[in-house]
């Protein structure tokens, strides 16, 4: 019998190691019964520990991929994962611009789990001045959001964020030193949600990937933003809590936890 699945198209970054990246989407996505079509920004080399050295691919190659597939494939939504260079920022603004209702989630990776830091001021620029009027829900944790803003204060990070262009701006909390994490959607309108979730004990390795390409996949089925935002938590939030240990860092999220029920 022939499934007709939304697709999802994936910029994003590939990690050798299976903890974020393409990988993380693609595991994400399928989980929520979408297909993934991906076109790699940037190869890395990295552990579960760190990321040591960022081979970001030619913008050239980046748009002629995503042409060829959505000119193929009827896209349901996109996903914005790891940039690695303001060209690349650039490059997918160019191929943004040609797809009009189409949502589009951004996950502004500034640095990695590790601390290797994998954006300058230039990439943070174009992100703000290319990306972010384009985008549906940005999902900053709360340090990519200070930086992003250049403000403390995160509720007003997110107001300058949403000016800039982002509609929807989830922020997300594991950073910072509270009981629980609280993750906190800004809305249109001045609307806004706080969602509380049990800290798990470890660190992860793609909780962001995957969280976001939830969101994407879930926009891609066809829900509301609040109802997207609210349901790539808990799934993101149970893939913490079946995570693994491949290595002699931090933990992979359980992204598959669903097959072992």
């Amino acid at each position: 019998m022939s499934v007709n699945r939304p697709i999802v198209l994936c910029f994003s970054g590939h990690d050798p190691s299976g903890g974020a990246g393409i990988q993380a989407d693609i595991e994400t996505i399928v989980s929520h019964r979408c297909h993934a079509a991906s076109v790699i920004t940037v190869l890395t080399e990295q552990d579960s520990r760190n990321v040591k050295k960022l081979l970001p691919q030619q913008p050239m190659n980046i748009i002629s991929q995503a042409k060829t597939v959505l000119n193929d494939f009827k896209v349901s939504a996109i996903k914005i994962g790891l940039l690695g260079h303001e060209d690349t920022a650039l490059a997918i603004h160019d191929i943004l611009r040609q797809c009009p209702g189409i949502p589009v989630v951004l996950d502004p990776v500034l640095a990695a789990g590790g601390g290797t830091e994998l954006a300058g001021r230039q990439l943070m620029t174009a992100i703000a001045e290319k990306l972010l009027p384009l985008t549906t829900v940005l999902t900053p944790n709360s340090e990519e959001a200070r930086r992003l803003a250049g403000m403390d204060d995160l509720a007003e990070c997110a107001k300058l964020l949403q000016a800039k262009g982002a509609q929807n701006v989830l922020i997300t909390g594991t950073h910072e030193h509270s009981e629980l994490v609280h993750n906190r959607l800004f809305m249109p309108d001045n609307l806004s949600e706080t969602f509380n979730w049990e800290r798990l004990p470890h660190q992860y390795h793609g909780s962001g990937c995957t969280l976001a390409s939830a969101i994407a996949a879930l926009l891609a089925q066809g829900l509301d933003v609040f109802t997207a935002v609210n349901e790539a938590q808990e799934f993101t939030w149970n893939s913490l809590a079946a995570a693994f240990l491949p290595g002699k860092g931090q933990y992979n999220p359980g992204r598959l936890f669903w097959m072992d029920a």
